[in-house]
């Protein structure tokens, strides 16, 4: 099976421009392409596994990679999917997230002897002369057809700012500069992205002439992760700092039973033939596969180790033996506790179980806090000093969240 065919059997593409010569580019290991990651946290999150697992699936097979970091863009802030305007960073903020980026995609991508690159495109769009760029630039694009794009769709229901209307033309602009100078000559994003992407193709070929082979692909997912089965979300980052490696490899076992295989064939770089044989577990069976995909994806994101102690805890906390040490932890101290117990409102907020005690009180309420196996009802109850006799006590929220407070 070719490359680009298991890109296809993973159920990673959605829609591609010059599909022939993009599948003998890419099988051939002369492609560049690029992935844009704007900055708009301290952090990557699950919602970017699909576009750097497949950064480094492209560069095993001698394709290179170019990581555009967004430091010009996100200061426009992308509407793709959006019902209101992105918050405004500073470039302080904007460059420090991008040097927060680089540290974690060096886990997936192999940066060494030019075997792939990382350019930030605040280097050229800052500079930009405004009219300059109209006369080269925007006389390319119709507004007409801007407006119809599905990217604007939602934010115009509720206003779009001339701000965001830019971003099209910004990125668009980035394939067009990369093209020129980097000789990229493909890009990827997600299926959100479509409207823009094919913005940056068709300038290339306003300005470079027909023959210009600038290709354009998306995958089957938007730019946030989702339609990849379980949703991606933004709470869920590759920092371990914002989310430790317990967290992360729950997030990922506890993927609803239709989506497991789903993730394993587009996340993972288990070999399909493998994946096919693990799609015919049924029942208690699927447990299995989704230890295996949390394993794996921890692995890939925490190291080998990291993902060893997540499961043996989780195994633990779940009935199949294993160890407690792992599981997500907080040290409290003597100042934490008065009249020889802590609130338990203060205890979820201490942990950051809850993010205030208005919260924690309402998930006391909702029945969703025990402590040491005992459900607690009232929202002003404590926790007395004595249920730390073994040096914790186990708080459980929810179904699947633990978290031990050491004392």
């Amino acid at each position: 099976m070719t490359l680009y065919e298991e890109l296809v059997a993973r159920g990673l593409i959605a829609q591609v421009t010059n599909e022939e010569e993009i599948r003998s580019m890419i099988n051939a290991g002369k492609a560049t392409f690029y992935i844009g990651f704007d900055c708009t946290a301290d952090s990557l999150t699950a919602g970017h596994f699909m576009a750097l697992t497949l950064m480094k699936r492209l560069q095993m097979a001698g394709n290179k990679p170019v990581a555009l970091i967004g430091g010009g863009t996100t200061m426009i802030g992308d509407p793709s999917g959006r019902t209101d305007m992105r918050k405004m960073l500073t470039r302080e903020d904007i460059d420090h997230n991008a040097a927060c980026f680089k540290r974690q995609m060096e886990r997936f991508i192999d940066f060494s002897d030019g075997k792939a690159m990382m350019v930030n495109n605040a280097d050229w769009l800052l500079s930009l002369n405004y009219v300059e760029l109209l006369r080269e630039v925007g006389a390319c694009f119709s507004v007409n057809n801007m407006l119809r794009a599905e990217c604007y769709k939602q934010r115009m229901e509720k206003g779009l700012s001339f701000l965001e209307f830019n971003y099209m033309i910004m990125q668009s602009y980035d394939f067009y500069y990369l093209f020129q100078h980097y000789g990229c000559n493909m890009q990827f994003g997600g299926d959100d992205q479509w409207s823009n992407m094919l913005g940056g193709t068709e300038l290339i070929r306003k300005k470079l002439g027909k023959d210009a082979h600038a290709m354009t692909i998306t995958l089957l997912t938007d730019s946030n992760g989702n339609k990849m089965g379980k949703t991606a979300g933004n709470a869920v980052w590759l920092d371990p700092a914002k989310t430790t490696p317990y967290d992360f490899y729950q997030y990922w076992r506890n993927v609803g039973d239709g989506d497991v295989i789903k993730c394993m064939k587009m996340l993972t770089f288990v070999p399909l033939d493998e994946i096919e044989q693990l799609s015919k577990a049924e029942g208690s069976e699927l447990n299995a596969v989704k230890e295996r995909l949390a394993w794996e994806l921890t692995a890939m994101v925490h190291g080998n180790e990291e993902a060893d102690k997540a499961q043996q805890a989780a195994r633990a906390l779940f009935g199949g033996g294993g160890d407690l040490q792992d599981v997500p932890a907080t040290q409290l101290t003597d100042a934490d506790f008065s009249d020889g117990g802590i609130a338990v409102s203060d205890l979820l907020v201490r942990c950051g179980l809850a993010g205030s005690k208005g919260e924690a009180k309402r998930l006391i309420q909702q029945g969703g806090i025990a402590v040491n196996d005992e459900k607690i009802a009232d929202p002003f109850a404590t926790v007395p000093a004595a249920a730390f006799a073994e040096g914790y006590a186990m708080i459980k929220k929810g179904k699947k969240t633990y978290h031990k407070a050491l004392k």
